[in-house]
């Protein structure tokens, strides 16, 4: 026999031992009773991804198969909060009436409730359980129903119990991420609201004041205009990326240029690989408008704003700067981005529409993308501030 000949046997039987001791090893660890519990969380959790959308008619019917295999009932019901089914999943579906009858009294009692039919020589006794969902955070959001062939035992019970409490834990989940879209778009709404009257009335000014000495331009500023605003009153989504947001930038800036002329100068840096980045929508308005407003405005002879977004690995970092006046950095130890309240009331009024509109800004970062991922303020006085972010070039259920 050759060496080769020898070489090849001996690894096929080296192989072979290998791919014996992995059966032998996965035998003694995969029980039945493991195996029982892998199949259960893994029906749990496809159950879970319909749940998690709410209790609609169609979450509820992509979720009753799942639900029903973990009760091991013939047949499974859900109701909403009105109390019309659902859907019905199995067997037995001729049980449905005794189950809208059980599911408005376990409704409006807030328990559970046994109705049996009777069995006969050809069938045994129907049982259907019928439960409510109870949500903490808003009550009863409508109910589950099983039915149960022969009489249930307190194991059955006990399983159609803990899928019911499963099920309301999932929807208070959906719920929450419901709250969550409500108050994303809220504090939208609160930095559309932000975006200064002031500078709405000085835009169409300036247009207004080209409209004579140039037509043209006014022509090009008024499109400017209309994108701007078009962009920032979009209804679509809470995210945008990077790419859109600094377009906005840009119209704003062209705007803001023709008012100020050559007092503001306004440098871009831009990394190719962060152009694609998704980020909360209007994350940037509020840093540049407040490097514009409070920044230069203030400032005899203007400055300059600078807008760089560079890539950083896994992420890429974006900060607006100015040369302007700067702040004060003990009215933001306390809290970076707390507003902040002064004696005088003029200053009062413009540090906390700054400050507001950064927290907005912060609070939305840190949701989306976690605690790492807020806003970090260099400033001092007559030294200009720099507003810099970290945003992930990936982030799971974050899109557009």
């Amino acid at each position: 026999m050759t060496t080769a000949l020898v070489t090849l046997v001996a690894s096929a039987v080296l192989l072979l031992g290998i791919a014996l001791l992995w059966l032998r090893t996965r035998r003694v660890v995969t029980t039945p009773a493991e195996r029982a519990v892998h199949v259960a969380l893994h029906t749990a959790s496809q159950a879970a991804v319909a749940l998690r959308r709410g209790l609609t008619e169609e979450a509820a019917r992509e979720a009753a198969p799942f639900l029903r295999a973990l009760t091991g009932g013939a047949g499974l019901g859900i109701v909403g909060g009105d109390g019309a089914l659902l859907t019905w999943d199995g067997a037995h579906a001729d049980r449905t009436d005794d189950f809208l009858v059980a599911a408005e009294r376990a409704r409006d009692e807030e328990r559970a409730v046994l109705v049996t039919a009777p069995g006969n020589g050809e069938y045994q006794d129907r049982t259907v359980i019928t439960q409510p969902l109870v949500l903490e955070s808003s009550g009863v959001a409508g109910a589950l129903g099983v039915v149960v062939v022969g009489k249930p035992g307190p194991g059955q019970l006990g399983a159609i119990s803990d899928v019911v409490r499963y099920a309301c834990g999932q929807l208070e989940l959906a719920e929450l991420d419901a709250s969550r879209a409500r108050l994303d778009r809220a504090e939208v709404r609160a930095l559309r609201a932000q975006i200064s009257p002031h500078f709405i009335y000085n835009a169409l000014n300036t247009i207004a004041s080209f409209v004579r000495t140039d037509p043209d331009r006014a022509r090009e500023l008024i499109l400017d205009f209309a994108d701007f605003t078009r962009y920032s009153f979009r209804a679509a989504g809470e995210f945008t990326v990077l790419a859109d947001e600094l377009g906005n930038i840009e119209r704003y800036l062209t705007l803001e240029q023709a008012r100020f002329g050559a007092a503001l100068q306004v440098r871009l840096q831009i990394a190719p690989e962060a152009l694609g980045v998704v980020l909360p929508f209007l994350t940037l308005q509020p840093l540049v408008e407040n490097a514009v407003r409070h920044g230069l405005a203030g400032r005899p002879g203007g400055g300059t704003v600078s807008i760089v977004a560079t890539d950083a690995g896994t992420d890429c970092v974006v900060s607006v700067e100015d040369d302007g006046v700067g702040m004060d950095p003990e009215l933001l130890r306390s809290g970076v981005l707390d507003a902040v309240r002064t004696t005088r009331r003029a200053e009062r009024s413009v540090r906390e529409s700054a400050h507001v509109g950064l927290a907005n800004v912060d609070d939305r970062l840190r949701a989306a993308f976690g605690d790492d991922y807020g806003l970090v303020v260099e400033t001092a006085q007559g030294a200009g501030t720099k507003v810099s972010l970290r945003v992930p070039k990936f982030r799971a259920g974050i899109q557009v």
